[in-house]
């Protein structure tokens, strides 16, 4: 039988609900391993599972120096286990997910993201078909970093969350599931052994700025004089990577003066589907000229989070750029 570790981090699916509670309300996150097992059985019968507690936390509250205390947790017991199935909020869960595709490479086991929108102890929670997935896929090979939520599989790199109130939470707007349950679980992506050695470097260094675009923005007010407070940025765009570009308008000399003093600049889009195409419109085109980034077909999450790693284990610049145009962990079509 698989053995299978189930990593607690906290979320809406450890919440307990207090008596005082209405039907659907969140309580306090509280971890009692013998109520899990109770509120799920039959979960001992896929596999072999254990469970560590890291820490219990709103998701919310989730800071680089704890995606780095999970990576090293899954990394220090990896040859014990086949399978890791981390419970998580849904708030940031696409952007632990996508910081940890970053952390591994050669990984040859599933490390697989859940929670819920409902508490375990609700009788109508999501929780327990979520875990029973979760644990189910954990014992087969797939060497992702992947979130397992409302009977689908997606890659985490890829994923958002795109619904507060919806059992079917994320989806991964410009990739496809990996795989889908029903009678029988469907996987649609096909793996190839790992070539080389497991490995894992965590770290991150969260010296950026994330700004997203609305008309009447000051670019003076956002976009720093040089990249002594944040050595990248990362900016959510109009469109296919459109940004104001008139005569009345100074985004792109203020771009241009940060690049010039050492900053990066990535540009994504405000738009979910599709890729930036920083040819199509003025804007794209001058940014990109002075040095920006298009950020392809990535969500914003994964920009956020791979620039983070970049600028955690690179200082070269130029290193930096080529890194970040590279396809790491499957978080970028081109």
């Amino acid at each position: 039988m698989k053995r299978i570790l189930i990593l607690h981090t906290g979320g809406t699916i450890t919440m307990q609900l207090h008596e005082s509670k209405k039907d659907g309300e969140s309580g306090e996150s509280s971890f009692n391993l013998n109520y899990f097992d109770e509120q799920v059985p039959g979960l001992q019968e896929i596999a072999h599972v254990e469970s560590q507690t890291l820490f219990l936390e709103d998701s919310a509250n989730m800071t680089p120096s704890m995606w780095v205390q999970l990576a090293q947790a899954i990394a220090k017991r990896y040859d014990e286990f086949d399978g890791f199935v981390v419970l998580h909020g849904t708030d940031t869960m696409a952007w632990t997910a996508s910081a940890l595709s970053f952390c591994f490479r050669n990984l040859t086991k599933p490390v697989v993201f859940t929670g819920s929108q409902v508490p375990l102890s609700n009788r109508r929670t999501d929780a327990r078909r979520n875990l029973i997935n979760s644990v189910e896929l954990a014992t087969l090979y797939m060497p992702e970093v992947c979130i397992c939520f409302n009977d689908r599989v997606y890659r985490g790199n890829r994923a958002t969350k795109l619904s507060i109130g919806d059992f079917d939470a994320f989806a991964t707007p410009n990739y496809p599931t990996l795989a889908e349950f029903g009678v029988r679980l469907s996987i649609t992506e096909q793996y190839r052994p790992a070539s080389g050695t497991f490995w894992a470097g965590p770290g991150f260094n969260p010296s950026l700025r994330l700004i997203t675009m609305y008309p009447g923005m000051n670019s003076r007010d956002v976009v720093p004089k040089n990249s002594d407070s944040a050595r990248a940025l990362v900016i959510e765009a109009y469109g296919s990577g459109n940004l104001p570009s008139g005569k009345n308008h100074t985004f792109i000399q203020d771009i241009d003066r940060y690049i010039s003093a050492g900053g990066i600049v990535v540009i994504t889009s405000q738009s979910i589907y599709d890729d930036v195409d920083l040819d199509k419109y003025e804007g794209g085109r001058r940014v990109r000229d002075i040095g920006a980034l298009g950020a392809g077909d990535m969500t914003t999450e994964a920009c956020v989070t791979k620039m983070m790693y970049l600028l955690d284990h690179y200082h070269d610049i130029h290193v930096i750029r080529e890194q970040f145009r590279e396809n790491l962990a499957g978080e970028r079509t081109h």
